[in-house]
């Protein structure tokens, strides 16, 4: 990851705030989504009056990405406007876990420009995944 694919992977995540429909929580959260190929996918959350039908930004573009048949992933950057670099909640990390390797690098920021690089791994050690199921 190069220092200019940094910095357009977090201004769309960043363009990606204000698209959020967020009239509950009022806390938007932008993503994108890096393939192998070099494609970018961005997704913000949707929110719901049923809470429980609200879909997270990460979740948004990762599922964008794989209804386009993309399935290898490079890196992923996720905003907000939080006080610290942002923090997926636990079903982002399942789905993370889901379709990146273990080792993809995921990018936590905030609107301060705040940075946190990390890996799939580290944001869910012990992930759940079909391995487990055999």
């Amino acid at each position: 990851m190069n220092e200019n694919q940094e910095i357009k992977l977090i201004r769309t995540a960043t363009d990606m705030l204000e698209r959020a429909y967020v009239p509950y929580s009022k806390f938007p959260v932008g993503a994108s989504l890096l393939t192998k190929e070099g494609t970018v996918y961005s997704g913000c959350n949707i929110e719901n009056a049923s809470f429980g039908l609200t879909n997270c930004a990460e979740r948004t573009a990762i599922f964008k990405a794989v209804s386009e048949g993309e399935k290898n992933f490079e890196y992923l950057v996720v905003t907000g406007d939080t006080d610290g670099p942002i923090s997926p909640c636990g079903a982002c990390r399942q789905v993370m876990a889901e379709f990146f390797s273990p080792e993809m690098k995921v990018l936590l920021t905030n609107r301060k420009g705040q940075k946190q690089e990390t890996t799939v791994q580290e944001l869910l050690p012990g992930a759940f995944t079909s391995k487990d199921m055999v």
